[in-house]
């Protein structure tokens, strides 16, 4: 449980991060120095021989998707919505995960649409009363995609370890990061310019804590901290990350908000998503 804990605070202090201090930053540039980073990190642990030819592809597919284009999506949010926002708008993953899971599998339940009913009906009413042009909801939607992808990614890498049980984690994630990175780089290249590197140190600082430790430790930590808890307290901890990072966005970056409507929203998205959780187990 301490290490869940750690890796949720990494976290929950990343929506603050990004959109105070990379704000102005081009989002594909901070995505892929991000999760080039965090491949950094995890090469000392790769061994390539342990999965090569399809098996190899099909990781670098889940990377491309779970990381690459999740980021991408994510991190462009950031231009058009304030921090607690995105936050409270990750939540809903557990749906997407019960939804793709469904529908990989071939099969109809009603429970995750339900789920999904309820978490929009409380997204929409904390943006009810805001006024919301187009860029406010292209990043909604921007996220939404990222909650997807993200959630795509975790059943394919699961359906990928049932395949392939003996193969210990930490042995080939470096192949994840790998497709993230071959898929933002890309994205970064067509507006990369001299401005790019016109980044100040705190800007650098918050790169190198967001690919190190964020992304690069904290999802290696979460992983080995997931094997020492039970099932009951994973799940709770998944959902911990969504009431830090709002908090921090509002005490320590003092971002404003509709606080009585934030709850209310903010409890019917998190009903949603512990339901959710309950068939995804």
């Amino acid at each position: 449980m301490p290490l869940l804990i750690l890796v949720s605070l990494l976290w929950a202090f990343s929506f603050g991060l990004i959109k105070h201090f990379l704000g102005g930053v081009d989002s594909a540039l901070v995505a892929a120095v991000r999760l080039a980073l965090s491949l950094v990190v995890f090469l000392p642990f790769w061994r390539p021989r342990v999965a090569t030819g399809r098996a190899a592809l099909g990781l670098v597919a889940i990377g491309a998707i779970q990381f690459g284009l999740m980021y991408l999506a994510y991190l462009a949010a950031f231009h058009s919505l304030a921090a607690y926002q995105i936050a409270l708008l990750t939540i809903v993953t557990p749906i997407f995960v019960c939804l793709g899971d469904d529908l990989l599998e071939r099969r109809w339940r009603w429970q995750p649409w339900l789920a999904a009913a309820v978490a929009v009906g409380g997204a929409a009413l904390i943006l009810a009363r805001q006024t919301f042009g187009r860029a406010e909801w292209t990043g909604v939607l921007l996220i939404q995609g990222s909650n997807l992808c993200f959630a795509l990614g975790q059943v394919l890498y699961r359906r990928w370890k049932g395949r392939h049980g003996h193969v210990r984690d930490r042995d080939i994630f470096a192949w994840l990061y790998l497709g993230a990175v071959l898929v933002t780089v890309p994205f970064a290249a067509v507006h990369l310019g001299a401005a790019s590197f016109a980044l100040t140190a705190p800007q650098l600082a918050v790169l190198f804590y967001l690919g190190v430790l964020a992304s690069g430790l904290g999802f290696f930590l979460w992983n080995l901290g997931a094997t020492r808890v039970t099932t009951g307290a994973l799940a709770a901890m998944n959902n911990a990350k969504t009431p830090l990072g709002i908090a921090a966005s509002l005490l320590v970056f003092g971002e404003q908000t509709d606080l009585p409507r934030l709850l209310v929203g903010g409890g019917l998205i998190l009903a949603a998503a512990l339901f959710a959780e309950r068939f995804t187990r």
